[in-house]
C-alpha cells in the first residue's frame, strides 16, 4: 500500500466511533438472554407452585446463588477482555461457592438422614441438559463480543464468559426446577455450570487469541 493510501485508511478508521468493550458485552449478554428466555417460554414453563415456592428460603436461596454467580462473573469480564491481568477481580468468583457451601452445611445439619434423597432429587438429568441449553446463546454472544477485545488470558476470559452465561442459564432453569435443596444445587447445578465454563474456556483459548 502506498503511503498516501495508508494515511487515508488510518484517518478513515480513526473517524469510526469506538464502542467500549463493556457496552459490547452488555449488548451481547442481553441479546443472548432474549434468545434464552424465548427458548424457555417455548420449551419449558415456570413451575406450577411458583407462588408458594417464592416464599420459601430454599427457593429464594437457589435464585440468589445462581444470580450471585452471574453477577460476580460479570464484574470482572470487561477487565478480562483487555490486555491486563484479570486476577485482581478473580476473588469475587468465590462468593457463589461460599454461599452454596454454607447452605449445604446447614442442610446437612437439619436433615442428616435424608441427604441422599435431597442430593439425587427428581430432575438431575434435566438439570445437566437444560442449564447448558439455556446458557448457550449468552455464552456464544459473549465470546463473539470478546473477540473485539484483546484478552491477556484468552482461556480465562472464555471461562468467565461461561460462568456468566451458566449463572444466567441456571437462574432460568431454577424457575422450572422442583429441586430446591442446596445439596442438589451444589451437585448438579455445579456440574452443568462447570461443563459450560469448561467449553467456553476451551473455545476462548483458541478463538480469543490475538
Amino acid at each position: 500500500m502506498r503511503t498516501e493510501a495508508l494515511i487515508r485508511a488510518l484517518v478513515a478508521d480513526n473517524k469510526q466511533p469506538v464502542v467500549p468493550i463493556s457496552r459490547k458485552l452488555l449488548i451481547a449478554v442481553l441479546s443472548g438472554m432474549v434468545f434464552s428466555v424465548g427458548l424457555f417460554a417455548i420449551t419449558l414453563h415456570v413451575r406450577a407452585d411458583i407462588g408458594q415456592a417464592i416464599r420459601t428460603v430454599r427457593f429464594d436461596f437457589k435464585l440468589i446463588a445462581t444470580l450471585t454467580l452471574a453477577v460476580t462473573a460479570a464484574v470482572g469480564l470487561p477487565r478480562s477482555a483487555r490486555p491486563q491481568d484479570g486476577a485482581a477481580s478473580a476473588w469475587t468468583l468465590a462468593a457463589a461457592p461460599l454461599l452454596v457451601a454454607v447452605a449445604v452445611a446447614v442442610d446437612l445439619l437439619m436433615g442428616p438422614h435424608e441427604w441422599l434423597r435431597r442430593l439425587v432429587g427428581q430432575n438431575a438429568l434435566h438439570c445437566l441438559l437444560l442449564i447448558p441449553m439455556l446458557s448457550l446463546a449468552p455464552a456464544m454472544a459473549l465470546l463473539l463480543a470478546l473477540r473485539s477485545g484483546a484478552p491477556l488470558n484468552p482461556k480465562a476470559a472464555g471461562a468467565r464468559a461461561g460462568l456468566l452465561a451458566s449463572g444466567l442459564g441456571a437462574t432460568l432453569y431454577a424457575l422450572t426446577c422442583p429441586d430446591d435443596s442446596p445439596l442438589f444445587i451444589a451437585t448438579w447445578y455445579t456440574i452443568a455450570a462447570g461443563a459450560v465454563t469448561a467449553l467456553c474456556a476451551y473455545i476462548g483459548r483458541y478463538a480469543l487469541r490475538w
